[in-house]
């Protein structure tokens, strides 16, 4: 089982059809692309990269990114994905704890990348004369068998505390869960066109963009980096059928006056909880629907989703995927009533087979039974839905209350000129924590942070309203456009 031969097959199945799109015009067909991969193999076969060996993939949503992929894969390697944005010590702790053998780099990052990278890590540039190293390679058609618990990739997770941990995952993980796309969550056929603005170094680009769209046939349009304008007019001018993207990503689209794109049947949001607000002004805005999921890099991501053709729950995150089991467990590790609220753990083909050199962290993480603990909160309803309530370290405890911020959240965003809100915790002397909100508002807006005190004040229980609301023109956000909380500090009072 490898990953690439599934590449391979499709390929060769849907040999002239587009596979990747570029914003600016390009064309890639799927015998092209096929031929540039099995390159790739040779390439690194002449570096002498060797089955079961590292190599990083350091590039934006660019064609490149998926000919090293695969052409990564195909050499029966280990893909180890990063953000072409990473500084130097970022790119030693990657390679290094990796292991790797050799990086593909973009030429605006190769001098951060040659500082990082360990003395014997090969560094191949992939600028304009990457296209004629291809070409003088020897091509490698034969894709070495794989195990399907054998690694395929290494994604280094952020965490909030201490180094990034390499989680690792399996061809059958990344096979998988690509493969829910179109047989189970959107119906994906060999006809459709998807939205490629997701970060492909990320698990939920890779997976429900690349991998997924690769897999059956379909075409992606790759945006090297995402705004709303530039969206939009691939959406509209490229016949996208579907939108992969996180909520950040939903919230610029969802701005502005209605449009009509007849080709646009279905929209995927995950990475983080969607506001149901959010999500209401973009289905009116484009006549779409948009089916929420949940899931980790640790779950390669899906775990959950609403499904096409049943019942959405608004709010929610939907249903166990196919062949993934999700459970809510108590502190005690017991797996709690329906309704209550707890951590929310996944068994399943989806899970990792563990984090890269740490198996300490590993054990903390998965329980002998197989359950991977996600660190979020979430409930289960009487019909089998989940809903997200908040991580658990963002939970709030003021004065032994506990205050989901994401509750709040969803409160500011019923506000006309609240664009992006992040409700955090505060240190306090008396009640432990206080509740405070950083708020982005919409350009031109009179609306004091005040007056969006007083809204939460009048709209929720007295102990869960931020005492400390602030307005920020921007709020901090990772690859992939995810809010990054622990980068919001509280003003200081004067």
């Amino acid at each position: 089982m490898n990953l690439a031969q599934a590449f391979v097959d499709s390929a060769a199945v849907h040999a002239d059809r587009i596979a990747l799109r570029t914003a600016t015009g390009t064309m890639t067909t799927y015998a092209e692309l096929d031929d540039l991969t099995a390159r790739v193999a040779g390439l690194l076969a002449e570096a002498g990269v060797a089955v079961g060996d590292r190599v990083g993939v350091m590039l934006p949503n660019v064609p490149e990114f998926a000919v090293t992929y695969y052409g990564t894969l195909r050499a029966g390697a280990v893909v180890v994905p990063m953000n072409p944005l990473l500084k130097a010590r970022e790119v030693a702790h990657y390679l290094g704890n990796s292991g790797a053998k050799l990086i593909f780099a973009t030429p605006t990052a190769a001098d951060e990348v040659r500082a990082g990278a360990p003395a014997d890590c090969q560094v191949i540039v992939v600028d304009q004369t990457f296209a004629g190293r291809l070409t003088a390679a020897t091509p490698l058609a034969e894709v070495p068998e794989r195990g399907s618990d054998d690694t395929a990739v290494i994604l280094y997770t952020s965490g909030t505390t201490g180094l990034p941990k390499g989680a690792e995952l399996t061809h059958s993980n990344l096979m998988s869960n690509a493969e829910l796309l179109w047989t189970d969550l959107v119906a994906m056929t060999s006809q459709d066109v998807v939205f490629g603005g997701l970060p492909l170094f990320h698990v939920f680009g890779q997976t429900c963009g690349l991998n997924a769209t690769m897999l059956c046939g379909a075409s992606i349009v790759l945006l090297p980096r995402f705004d709303a304008a530039t969206a939009q007019g691939l959406i509209l001018e490229q016949g996208i059928t579907i939108i992969v993207a996180v909520p950040t990503m939903f919230t610029a689209l969802a701005e502005g006056d209605s449009i009509v794109a007849p080709a646009l049947r279905v929209a995927a949001s995950g990475g983080a909880a969607l506001p149901v607000e959010v999500l209401a002004r973009f289905e009116a805005r484009w006549n779409c629907t948009v089916l929420e999921g949940y899931g980790l890099s640790e779950t390669s991501p899906c775990a959950t989703f609403n499904h096409m053709g049943r019942p959405r729950k608004v709010g929610s995150v939907g249903e166990a995927v196919y062949g993934v089991d999700v459970c809510i467990f108590g502190e005690d590790g017991v797996e709690l009533p329906i309704g209550e609220v707890g951590e929310i753990a996944v068994r399943g083909k989806n899970v990792m087979k563990g984090y890269w050199n740490a198996p300490e962290a590993t054990a903390k993480a998965i329980r002998p039974d197989g359950w991977f603990l996600t660190g979020d909160l979430g409930r289960e309803d009487e019909d089998g839905y989940f809903f997200i309530v908040d991580r658990k370290k963002d939970l709030i405890i003021r004065g032994g209350y506990n205050v989901y911020p994401r509750e709040l959240e969803e409160v500011f965003y019923e506000h006309p000129d609240v664009i992006e809100v992040a409700v955090i915790g505060i240190p306090h002397p008396t009640h432990g924590e206080e509740v405070g909100a950083a708020v982005v508002v919409r350009e031109g807006s009179t609306t004091t942070a005040d007056d969006l005190r007083t809204y939460l004040r009048e709209r929720v229980a007295a102990y869960k309203y931020p005492r400390e609301v602030w307005l920020l023109d921007t709020l901090p956000k990772g690859p992939t456009g995810k809010i990054l909380k622990r980068m919001i500090d509280a003003p200081v009072k004067g």
